[in-house]
């Protein structure tokens, strides 16, 4: 049996990257708002501009594109639980959600280190910011 698509899906009709300009009070994370292949990886832990916490390592790398595109990496070492990993994956693409006006054309890809499962949302929410905001004085 052929598999039924909705109408709004094909890629075919969509452009690959965001509509520009990006609004803030978008609330999806676009394709184009995303690292998606090895080549973009690479090229961010190539020579990268960094910034970090206890909790985060915040790689990022100019991308000439006008926009900030968001990678994360977030390993099963570091978070063993799916359900957690996932949490925190939330958490980053919030905020970057949020911020992303403030974060100029930049590829970032963000590494998390073990422990942070541990913390609270108050505390997963504030790593989060002061590392970002670590990011902005030292590579913005």
């Amino acid at each position: 049996m052929p598999r039924v698509v909705p109408a709004s899906l094909p890629k075919q009709h969509h452009p690959i990257g965001p509509v520009l300009p990006l609004a803030t009070d978008s609330r999806g994370f676009p394709r184009g708002l995303r690292l998606l292949s090895a080549n973009d990886f690479k090229q961010v832990f190539a020579d990268p501009c960094k910034a970090s916490n206890a909790h985060f390592t915040i790689l990022a790398r100019d991308n000439g594109l006008g926009y900030p595109r968001l990678g994360m990496a977030i390993s099963r070492k570091a978070v063993r639980r799916a359900v957690a990993r996932n949490r925190i994956k939330r958490q980053l693409r919030e905020h970057f959600r949020l911020h992303c006006q403030q974060l100029g054309s930049l590829d970032l890809v963000v590494l998390c280190r073990s422990g942070t499962d541990k913390l609270d949302r108050q505390a997963l929410r504030g790593s989060i910011e002061a590392c970002f905001n670590s990011l902005a004085r030292r590579c913005g």
